[in-house]
């Protein structure tokens, strides 16, 4: 076995779980490579009794940490970025094994928790900054100040194990709330190495916290009253649960950031030497199981044909191979387990039974080690498929593109809105007049012009609309979701009022 998992971190230390198959409340599970199902990567035991424990734990620290001083928990925020700093080739290798992501692509993200540090301390904390308004009102004065939730449970997705859950995290902890994180439990591991950090970084008991578990494990926590704030990254059904779960409940705070159909168009005029990197980027990084990843493309019909051809035989030459052992450096790796191996190859069957053109069919690979490993693939719809397709309409998270061609941009605008999802498009165009309409027209809570839907920016807002969150935006905006404004209103002199001469009264 790879790994040893610890257990759940509650009030400061470790806990490991005694698995007991007579008691109801405890199931294990075993985690295997996706890259090569022989290697065993670790076991877990999931107990549900634990889950008072880490409840009181969070509520604990919370009344601590609450009271602590914004510079106090700057400072243990930096302690905290020393240490993921100095664990960068351990937690990109997890990453990889985990999940399957070439291991080129878990040092990224590896990298990018110090800098959503960075972000959050500079960025996302002026935004809950106390202001003071003089002379507001007649010899009074106002303020705003900003108050934490309470204790935050935090959902994470398998795809960005470390980095999604991080930066909700870190802006929850520096607005003064207390923490429960559950990883996926396809990526116990990576929860685990991140909590390293937070421990190693001297963060008082019951701050920060980390359970391990199943569905069942989080509804049981959901529901518990002394959770405040529910953030979770996933898919749309699993969003939607938690919703029926919570709506009753107007002590809690949900914010979901949920799936996408993600477009991006190619106007007549879009220099196709940038198009062909950034989507194939956008279509096939990560295996396609990005939330942003690009599935559908609208393209204009005169440059349809040549770009597809490109596009298709650049594809082919995509190297695809086991994350950490490879001859040369793979740009895919595989599926994240068989599930998600079973529902994109039976999306290739349903896309040639709704009539889609097969360019690059997506299959099963073999490769030295056996996995969950599938090749890209490419289909062409027409603008008919709209309305009728559950292909065309479907979140596929795996490596898929299909092109649908247009002649108005009004159609191209129009296949991406008929999405019910609203996450993140692009637009390559050097038509000053054409980004300006789908800046206006285009639903999603990313638009991004000449560059593809991967790859957003922490220092802006990120969210969907639609079937792709709620409205509460993730990466610098995070914070908004931690805190809530509280304000007041101060006499500057007192000058008492002769109650006899108030209007009304004899």
């Amino acid at each position: 076995m790879k790994y040893e998992l610890k257990g759940n971190y509650i009030n400061g230390s470790y806990h490991l779980p005694s698995f007991d198959p007579l008691r109801n409340v405890t199931r294990k599970i075993s985690k295997y490579s996706p890259a090569n199902l022989e290697q065993k990567l670790w076991e877990l035991t999931i107990d549900y009794d634990c889950i008072d424990d880490v409840l009181i734990s969070a509520s604990t620290g919370y009344s601590l940490w609450r009271k602590s001083d914004v510079s106090a928990r700057i400072e243990l925020l930096e302690k905290f970025k020393e240490k993921v700093q100095s664990k960068e080739a351990q937690i990109a290798e997890v990453i990889a094994l985990e999940t399957g992501k070439p291991l080129w692509e878990s040092l990224t993200e590896a990298k990018a928790l110090v800098t959503k540090v960075n972000v959050t301390i500079s960025k996302s904390l002026p935004r809950i900054k106390s202001e003071r308004y003089e002379n507001l009102m007649p010899n009074t004065n106002g303020s705003v100040s900003f108050k934490p939730i309470g204790p935050c449970f935090i959902i994470g997705p398998f795809n960005f194990p470390c980095h999604l859950a991080n930066g909700q995290i870190l802006n929850a902890l520096i607005a003064g709330n207390s923490v429960i994180f559950k990883p996926s439990e396809k990526t116990c591991m990576s929860g685990q190495i991140l909590m390293d950090c937070f421990h190693e970084a001297g963060f008082p008991e019951g701050v920060v916290n980390l359970i391990q578990g199943d569905g069942e494990t989080a509804s049981r926590i959901i529901n518990n009253k002394i959770i405040k704030g529910v953030f979770f990254t996933g898919s749309k059904e699993v969003g939607l649960k938690i919703l029926e779960n919570t709506h009753k409940d107007l002590s809690k705070l949900v914010a979901l950031e949920l799936g996408g159909k993600n477009s991006s168009i190619i106007h007549q005029d879009a220099n196709l030497d940038l198009v062909l990197p950034e989507l194939l980027k956008a279509c096939f990084m990560t295996t396609g199981q990005r939330c942003v990843s690009t599935s559908l493309v609208p393209i204009h019909e005169s440059i349809a044909d040549s770009f597809i051809e490109k596009f298709h035989s650049f594809t082919k030459r995509i190297i695809i191979d086991h994350p950490t052992e490879f001859e040369k450096t793979p740009f895919m790796g595989p599926l994240i387990d068989e599930p998600s191996r079973k529902n994109y190859l039976n999306y290739m069957g349903m896309a040639k039974r709704e009539g889609f053109e097969e360019i690059m069919r997506g299959k099963q690979i073999e490769k030295k080690y056996q996995g969950h490993y599938v090749s890209p693939s490419i289909h062409l719809g027409t603008l008919d498929h709209l309305n009728k397709s559950i292909f065309l309409s479907s979140e596929l998270f795996g490596p898929n593109c299909t092109f649908v061609k247009y002649k108005e941009i009004e159609d191209a605008i129009n296949v991406v809105n008929n999405s019910e999802y609203g996450l993140a498009a692009s637009i390559f165009t050097n038509d000053q007049e054409i980004k300006n309409l789908c800046l206006r027209d285009i639903d999603a809570g990313q638009l991004n012009i000449n560059r593809s839907t991967v790859g957003a920016s922490s220092a802006l807002p990120f969210g969907g609309v639609k079937s792709s969150g709620n409205y509460r935006p993730a990466a610098v905006s995070f914070i908004d979701s931690c805190s809530y404004a509280q304000s007041s209103l101060e006499l500057k002199s007192v000058e008492i009022e002769d109650p006899n001469k108030i209007v009304g009264i004899n």
